[in-house]
């Protein structure tokens, strides 16, 4: 039997982004897989139904005939728990699941025995890089940051020379360099600014002098597992914090990128530090979703204490959505090439290290632990 894959549109608020392109449609049919896309689903992605047509997709009006017959829906964001009732038992949904903040959707897909794949459950290693949604995404977000910054600052970036006398260019502060961090470091020496970038991985410091920006430094590391900082002693917080309110109230463009998977985002601007920069300067605070690196941080809201404004963006990836749904996309092919084999069927033992990883429910049970301690707390 033919596996059969549905690309639904997204329904969460400010969603642009689309979980398939024309490009990966194309071959995946070349595959032997059928695709359904809903139409509409690319639209705000500017990807038109033509376009899928073309790539061999059908188009299907309304999720019910989308999801009916369907063994495989990949998203971008968690379906509804409404959504999950259109769909047949024993479907796999694959996607940005977020199952910490969207109990009630696990709980549906426990009850409607569904499979779910949740791509932040996908393990950094080697083997999975083509699938890791997680730092694909953070790329967009890196850079679409850094043009927020740029538009919201009350200077430029670059150094000019005019007729008006020399303009000297802002000095851009990143705070986390990791996928994100070093993206928004890219993007800003390119935009000319002057930058500077801390982690309290010493890793990273090579990274970001490639980038030709300067690394501040302390005697720590904290280097902990997945790629990923471990959490800081208190001692080692204090250091941290005196060098980075040094630095954070000499700059004229701040954008924090640090998150700790499953935990608050550390707190790295305090309202007290705030209150040490320049009027006009500007925080971009990637972590807002998860708690915010800085203290005044509203998550969807900017604004402006002791005159620094602060930027509190949702979902920055979909503010690019053509790019970053074809990287999206790219990830779930390689995704469906490790649940269906080279014959055409759906794989059904999950001691692949990285679907067992990534498996958050299947047949009525709920695999991922975190989840299960949160699910079994709310009953």
């Amino acid at each position: 039997m033919v596996v059969t894959v549905a690309v639904p549109t997204e329904t969460s608020t400010g969603e642009r982004r689309v979980a398939s392109v024309p490009d990966v449609v194309a071959k995946l049919t070349k595959a032997g897989i059928g695709v359904r896309v809903q139409s509409g689903a690319g639209e705000r992605a500017y990807l038109t139904d033509a376009s899928f047509q073309a790539a061999g997709a059908v188009l299907v009006e309304g999720t019910s005939g989308l999801y009916s017959g369907a063994q495989v829906v990949l998203r971008v964001n968690p379906p509804s728990p409404e959504e999950v009732q259109l769909m047949d038992p024993e479907t796999i949904v694959v996607g940005f699941l977020g199952p910490g903040k969207n109990l009630p959707t696990v709980r549906a897909m426990l009850d409607r025995k569904l499979t779910a794949f949740a791509l932040e459950l996908v393990p950094r290693i080697t083997r999975a890089q083509g699938m890791d949604a997680l730092s694909s995404q953070a790329t967009v977000a890196g850079y679409a940051s850094t043009l927020l910054a740029a538009s919201e600052s009350a200077k430029f970036f670059p150094m000019l020379t005019t007729a008006a006398g020399t303009i000297r260019p802002s000095r851009v502060l990143i705070l986390g360099a990791g996928v994100a961090g070093l993206t928004a470091i890219a993007t800003a020496r390119r935009l000319g600014a002057t930058v500077e970038a801390y982690d309290v991985r010493r890793a990273a410091g090579e990274q970001v002098r490639s980038l030709g920006a300067k690394f501040l430094e302390l005697a720590i590391n904290a280097e902990g597992t997945g790629g990923y900082a471990r959490e800081l002693t208190p001692e080692e917080k204090a250091q941290e914090s005196v060098m980075v309110s040094k630095a954070v109230a000499e700059a004229d463009v701040v954008i924090t990128t640090a998150n700790v998977p499953g935990r608050r985002a550390p707190r790295l601007v305090t309202k007290e530090t705030v209150a040490t920069m320049r009027p006009g300067a500007v925080i971009v605070d990637l972590a807002a979703e998860s708690g915010g690196n800085c203290e005044l941080t509203r998550a969807g809201e900017t604004i402006i204490d002791h005159g620094v404004k602060i930027v509190g963006p949702l979902n920055l990836p979909s503010r690019v959505p053509t790019h970053a749904s074809q990287m999206y996309a790219k990830n779930l092919q390689s995704f469906l090439e490790l649940l269906i084999s080279r014959d055409g069927a759906l794989v059904t033992d999950y001691t692949d290290e990285i679907l067992a990883a990534s498996c958050l429910v299947r047949n009525g049970e709920v695999r991922h632990q975190g989840t299960r301690e949160a699910l079994d707390a709310r009953a």
